[in-house]
């Protein structure tokens, strides 16, 4: 019997990805994969109904789920309106680092597992936040602008105005997880003294590459911080300015976890008062950036517009970890990455 999968793929996963990915994951099982394309990112995702981060719309979704049983998607969403009108589906697989685009307990109501993809894009980011820490430390965003506008800066040689090294220097990083513990190993290579605050790290992962401290002994020792927590209502605002104020005069901040982590007003006046000397952020409080942002005048700072976790890479590996998933259904063995497992046993 023949089963009827949805690619429902951007312009950075690509529909065929995902088929390619799904036949190799199914072997000789028989499937017949229907494509469709969104528009993210030239569209950027938002909330669709009561998903809060989504591509496409329902009505979209619903007709392109006709007589479908699987879909793989990266931001096709999931809501109470679409599983009502979808009958035949079964699975539903998002390449996300977690099921943000699915109303996980309709689908549980439904009857649809979700899967989803931790881990994809832990490398880009880990890489891309070292590129954003390097460039933040040694000044790359002003003297960029400054030259491209034709302007050489000589006076960035002062002792006042140059940056810092990463070897010697103290990096506090706050959360622990695959991209953390991989910007932990990077920069533990290059000589720095790593810290982390992280409560649910175990302390074996740790040894001799880091140490654990507490929030406020990491940022009064810290020369750079860099976070890289989930939001929660513990972590929401987490760095505010009681928080950079304890951080040592000059210090870096960088942020490619999520935007509401931190307090931005804080941190450009810290950074119009020299309480921070620059920060590099790939995620903000409101995307895209909006035009009067002050955080486009302020000094010291490298920004870019949320693509750490952008890559050729992280567009195979999710989709080969959600097509995985495909080819655990359809043999039926369980589901690894499922945000509710409960729905069905192994067939």
């Amino acid at each position: 019997m023949t089963t009827t999968v949805l690619a429902a793929g951007n312009h950075f996963i690509h529909p065929d990805l995902f088929r390619r990915a799904v036949h190799e994951a199914a072997g000789d099982a028989p499937l017949e994969v229907r494509e469709i394309r969104f528009d993210w990112p030239h569209t950027p995702f938002g909330p669709v109904a009561e998903v809060i981060e989504a591509s496409g719309s329902e009505d979209e979704m619903i007709e392109a789920l006709q007589g479908v049983e699987i879909c793989v998607t990266e931001h096709g969403p999931l809501t109470e309106r679409i599983l009502a009108h979808c009958p035949d589906l079964k699975l539903f697989c998002t390449s996300r680092g977690g099921p943000v685009n699915a109303n996980v307990e309709a689908a549980t109501r439904h009857g649809v597992a979700v899967c989803y993809a931790p881990g994809r894009n832990a490398t880009a980011t880990a890489e891309h936040t070292l590129t954003l820490m390097l460039a933040a430390a040694r000044g790359v965003g002003d003297t960029h602008t400054d030259l491209r506008r034709g302007v050489w800066r000589g006076d960035y040689y002062d002792y006042d105005n140059c940056g810092i090294e990463i070897d010697g220097a103290t990096v506090g990083l706050i959360g622990f997880g695959a991209i953390g513990s991989r910007v932990a190993r990077v920069l533990a290579a290059m000589g720095a003294e790593v810290l982390v605050h992280d409560p649910y790290v175990r302390p074996e992962a740790l040894a001799g590459l880091a140490e654990q401290v507490p929030l406020d002994a990491l940022l009064r020792r810290s020369r750079i911080v860099s976070l890289h927590a989930r939001v929660t209502e513990e972590t929401r605002g987490m760095i505010g300015r009681e928080e950079i104020a304890a951080m040592p005069r000059g210090a870096i901040l960088v942020n490619c976890a999520r935007g509401a982590l931190l307090d931005y007003d804080a941190v450009c006046d810290a950074l119009d008062s020299g309480q921070l000397s620059g920060a590099g952020f790939d995620v903000f409080p409101e995307e895209p950036l909006p035009a009067g942002s002050r955080l486009l005048t302020a000094p010291g700072v490298v920004l870019t517009p949320h693509i750490a976790g952008g890559s050729q890479e992280v567009a195979h590996k999710a989709a080969r970890i959600v097509a995985a998933e495909v080819g655990r259904y359809l043999r039926g063995e369980p589901l690894v990455h499922c945000a509710n497992p409960g729905v069905f046993p192994a067939r």
